[in-house]
């Protein structure tokens, strides 16, 4: 392993887009809007013969601070890697072994990662589920490792992906009979897609206040999204697409692509002309769009952990399902504990303070749209 700090910008993306599971969250431009949130970008490489890439990672690192405190100590976190071929096991040995050396290099009390390693696709229990040996082998590995399944899981563990790399035709005939009808009442409705620009981001935002509060999810302020939305449309990495009825915008949603696939990361609506139907032809258009920029899969970016009816995602999850899309199901997020007193010291308290800033957040949130 080498911490490859001559790898920056194109160059590093040109590694990530070379390697199995590449992942706009291990994109270059990922790591600069973090930067502007306080963490600093470790990208790590392993190479093969002739310097060829074969395993890379984007570890994040932030200061463990809180009151003003400095407390010596860091956190590491790879979101969505690292990067390799997984069922590769002499390699995922050596990717292991120096992440967790890196870890007690660093003086943190943890590294956490999330790759996107497949635990099985399909709904468990399904007549078309399939279980994949290697995510089992990894998750076994792990925990003989000393890692620990992360309470603090910051991705979404499950999500539908859909595959663009079809006809039109084709895309619809996947999509549930409801879903196609509802694409269709949309386009008798009036409801008219249009591509978007930095110039529609506050609006953006203001639909995405308006969407947490009446979903009650917790949203961050509009710099840290105006940041993160303006770097990848300017890097071209991004799309933003919006629904109209008559002269109102009524839907948005913006499109990340990145190797080969799209991500539904963000979304938003008004409560007005819901009857509509605005999201069904604004998702229709945002597939086209991933499959015009090259894109084979759309990931919409999202399931449940449990696939019950009482889980909080299972209404998103059912609107999901209709695109003709098929259920990942992944590891999640894994924790080493290089400083174990201070780990659970952390993990104790960390719930607590988080749940303190949702409750702060969501009045930040409608104290916005009231303003």
């Amino acid at each position: 392993m080498r911490r490859a700090l001559d790898l920056q910008g194109e160059a590093w993306n040109e590694v990530v887009r070379g390697l199995p599971g590449a992942h706009v969250l291990q994109s270059w431009e990922w790591a600069q809007a973090k930067k502007a949130n306080g963490w600093e970008a470790c990208p790590l490489v392993w190479e093969g013969d002739g310097g060829v890439p074969e395993a890379a990672a984007l570890v994040l690192k932030r200061p463990l601070r809180a009151g003003g405190i400095n407390f010596g100590v860091n956190v590491l976190y790879a979101p969505r890697g690292p990067l390799l071929d997984w069922a590769n096991e002499g390699l995922r040995r050596k990717v292991l072994d120096d992440l967790q050396a890196f870890a007690r290099a660093e003086g943190a009390i943890m590294i956490k990662m999330d790759p996107e390693v497949q635990l099985g696709v399909g709904v468990p229990g399904a007549e078309d589920a399939q279980e994949d040996a290697v995510g089992a082998r990894v998750s076994e590995e792990l925990m003989q490792r000393g890692w620990r399944y992360s309470d603090g899981q910051v991705q979404f563990k499950n999500t539908v992906w859909v595959n663009v790399d079809a006809p039109d035709e084709v895309l619809l005939g996947r999509m549930k009979q409801k879903t196609r009808y509802n694409l269709r009442l949309a386009e008798r409705k009036g409801v008219v897609i249009r591509s978007g620009g930095e110039a529609d981001l506050a609006d953006v935002y203001r639909m995405y206040a308006e969407t947490s509060v009446r979903d009650g999810f917790v949203i961050r302020g509009e710099g840290y999204y105006r940041q993160v939305w303006e770097r990848f449309l300017r890097a071209g990495m991004a799309e933003v697409l919006l629904a109209a009825v008559g002269d109102e915008t009524v839907a948005g949603l913006i499109l990340f692509h990145f190797g080969g696939r799209a991500w539904y990361l963000y979304g938003m609506s008004r409560n007005a002309h819901r009857e509509a139907m605005p999201n069904y032809l604004l998702q229709w258009e945002a597939m086209r769009l991933a499959r015009a920029k090259g894109c084979t899969v759309y990931d919409l970016w999202g399931a449940p952990d449990r696939f019950e009816e009482s889980d909080s995602m299972w209404g998103v999850y059912r609107f999901k399902e209709g695109l003709g899309g098929r259920v990942i199901r992944t590891l999640g997020a894994w924790d080493f504990a290089s400083r174990p007193w201070f780990y659970s010291l952390y993990t104790r308290t960390l719930p607590r303070l988080l749940a303190l800033m949702r409750r702060l957040g969501k009045a930040r949130t409608r104290q916005e749209m009231l303003a």
